[in-house]
C-alpha cells in the first residue's frame, strides 16, 4: 500500500541537452582555421554582457568595440586587452575584413539604422531587444537580411532556453488542457532596476561623441545623464513595453507558436521614479489573442511596476483547463481535482420547488460514497534546469553555430519584429490612450 501524500511533487531535472552540452562537447574540435572574429558596437551593461556569453563559446575572439564614450573603448582594453580596436564610429568596425559578426547593444532608437548597415557590409548581426524603436523600422531590417543574406539574431535569450523548450513541449502535449489566458510580470523596487544608473566623473563633451548618440533622435544640448540612462527617455529607448514586455512577448510566441495578438491595450503611469524621466514606471497590458491553426484562443495580461515592495518578481502563468503551467525558475505543472457537480443556489426557492429540484438533481448527480481512497491530492510537477544553467550563453552558442553554418536562427528579424510590435503598440496606447489593432501575419498596424 502507497503512503498517503497530500500535496505529491514530482522534481525532474532538464537535460541541457542543447547549447550548454553542445558548447562542451564541442570544445576540444575547434580549430585554428574555426575562429569567429566578433566586434561589439555598444559597450553598455547589455553590450558588455553580450560580449562575455559570447566569448564564453570556443572559438570566439573579441576584435573590435566601438562607442561613443571615451571611458568604454579605454575599458574595453583593460578587459580584453590591448590588441582590441577600438573607436567612436562604428562604420571603421563595419569596414575591417576581418571581423565575421557584431553586437549591437546601443540604445534602441540605433538598432535599426546599425544592424542595416552590418548586413549591408557582410556582417552578420545579433542586435539587442527590442529589434527597433518604431514599428515602421522593422521592416527595413527584415528586407535587408533578404537582401544581403545576412542572418540576424535578436536578443532575447528565452527562444534559446532549455526551460522555454520544456514549456513548449508541455503545452503542446496538453499538460494544462486547452488554455485560455495567459498573465506574465516582472516587477522590480531597486534604483537599479528602474534604470537609475551610474554616471562617470568624466562624462564630458570631449569624452563623448553627443552627435553620434543623438543620431535620429531630436537635438538638445549635451545632458549626460540622457546618455547614461538612454532607458528613461522616448527619444532613445522603449520604456518597460520595450525592455521588459518584449522579452515576455518573445518567450510567450515561442511556446504557443503565436505570431501575435490582434488587439493591444496598455496603462500605467509615472507614480515613484519622477527622475525627469518621460515614460511610465508602471505599465499593465492586455492583449487578444485569436485562434488559430496552431494556439485556441487566449487573453494575455502583463504587467511591469518598479516599485513593487515585495522585492520584485518574474512569473509566467498558463491558465488551461486543466491545470496551470507556472515558469519561474524552472516550469511548474499544477493540477487541482475539479469539482464533478455543478452544485446548486436553490435557497430561495420555495420548499415545494427546493424539493423538486433536489429530487431531479439528485437523479442526474448520485451522490458517492466518500472513502479514503477517493481522497485525491492537489499534484505538482516540476522541471528544472541544472545547476548554473545559464540561458544568454545557450542564445550566443546558437548565434556562433549560425555564423559558422549559416543556417537559420528562431529569433530572426520577422519574430524580433512580431515580439517588437505589440510592445511598441503598448507605448503607442499607454501614450495615445486608446486600443490598437495588429495584423501579426502582416506585422502592420490597423488603422
Amino acid at each position: 500500500m502507497k503512503p498517503f501524500r497530500p500535496s505529491p511533487t514530482r522534481r525532474h531535472f532538464i537535460q541541457a541537452t542543447g547549447g550548454a552540452a553542445a558548447l562542451a562537447a564541442q570544445a576540444p574540435r575547434v580549430s585554428a582555421n574555426d575562429k569567429i572574429r566578433i566586434a561589439t558596437i555598444g559597450l553598455g551593461g547589455m553590450g558588455t554582457g553580450d560580449t562575455e556569453s559570447a566569448l564564453s563559446v570556443p572559438g570566439v575572439e573579441l576584435a573590435a568595440v566601438a562607442d561613443i564614450y571615451q571611458g568604454r573603448l579605454t575599458r574595453a582594453k583593460e578587459r580584453w586587452g590591448g590588441g582590441v580596436f577600438t573607436t567612436r564610429d562604428y562604420r571603421e568596425v563595419l569596414a575591417r575584413k576581418d571581423i565575421d559578426a557584431v553586437i549591437v547593444g546601443t540604445p534602441d532608437h540605433l538598432h535599426a539604422r546599425i544592424a542595416i548597415d552590418a548586413m549591408q557590409a557582410g556582417k552578420v548581426v545579433y542586435c539587442e531587444k527590442p529589434m527597433v524603436q518604431r514599428v515602421d523600422d522593422g521592416k527595413a531590417v527584415i528586407e535587408a537580411g533578404k537582401a544581403t543574406g545576412r542572418i540576424l539574431q535578436v536578443g532575447s535569450q528565452r527562444v534559446s532556453s532549455i526551460v522555454y523548450k520544456k514549456a513548449q513541449e508541455l503545452l503542446k502535449a496538453g499538460a494544462i488542457g486547452e488554455y485560455n489566458m495567459i498573465e506574465a510580470w516582472w516587477d522590480r523596487n531597486s534604483a537599479i532596476g528602474a534604470w537609475q544608473y551610474s554616471i562617470p566623473g568624466d562624462a564630458t563633451p570631449e569624452n563623448i561623441d553627443w552627435d553620434r548618440f543623438l543620431g535620429p533622435a531630436p537635438q538638445r544640448p549635451f545632458e549626460p545623464v540622457r546618455l547614461f540612462r538612454w532607458r528613461n527617455y522616448k527619444d532613445y529607448g522603449t520604456g518597460v513595453a520595450g525592455d521588459l514586455f518584449v522579452h515576455l512577448f518573445s518567450g510567450m510566441h515561442f511556446i504557443t507558436g503565436s505570431l501575435g495578438p490582434e488587439r493591444v491595450y496598455a496603462t500605467g503611469g509615472l507614480r515613484h521614479w519622477n527622475d525627469g524621466r518621460d515614460v511610465p514606471d508602471i505599465m499593465l497590458g492586455l492583449y487578444d489573442y485569436a485562434a488559430t491553426e496552431r494556439h485556441p484562443e487566449f487573453t494575455l495580461m502583463l504587467r511591469v511596476n518598479f516599485e513593487d515592495g515585495s522585492g520584485g518578481s518574474h512569473v509566467f502563468r498558463f491558465i488551461g483547463s486543466e491545470g496551470v503551467m507556472t515558469i519561474g525558475n524552472g516550469v511548474t505543472i499544477s493540477r487541482t481535482p475539479r469539482e464533478t457537480e455543478p452544485g446548486y443556489t436553490i435557497d430561495t426557492f420555495s420548499k415545494s420547488a427546493q424539493q423538486k429540484f433536489l429530487a431531479e438533481y439528485r437523479r442526474q448527480h448520485p451522490k458517492a460514497n466518500v472513502t479514503a481512497d477517493s481522497l485525491r491530492p492537489k499534484s505538482e510537477e516540476k522541471y528544472l534546469p541544472p545547476p548554473g544553467y545559464n540561458d544568454h550563453r545557450d542564445h550566443h552558442f546558437n548565434f556562433i553555430q549560425a555564423v559558422r553554418t549559416r543556417k537559420p536562427v528562431v529569433e530572426d528579424a520577422a519574430f524580433g519584429l512580431r515580439a517588437a510590435g505589440p510592445a511598441l503598440l503598448s507605448n503607442m496606447s499607454y501614450f495615445e490612450k486608446r486600443i490598437l489593432e495588429w495584423d501579426a501575419a502582416t506585422m502592420t498596424v490597423k488603422g
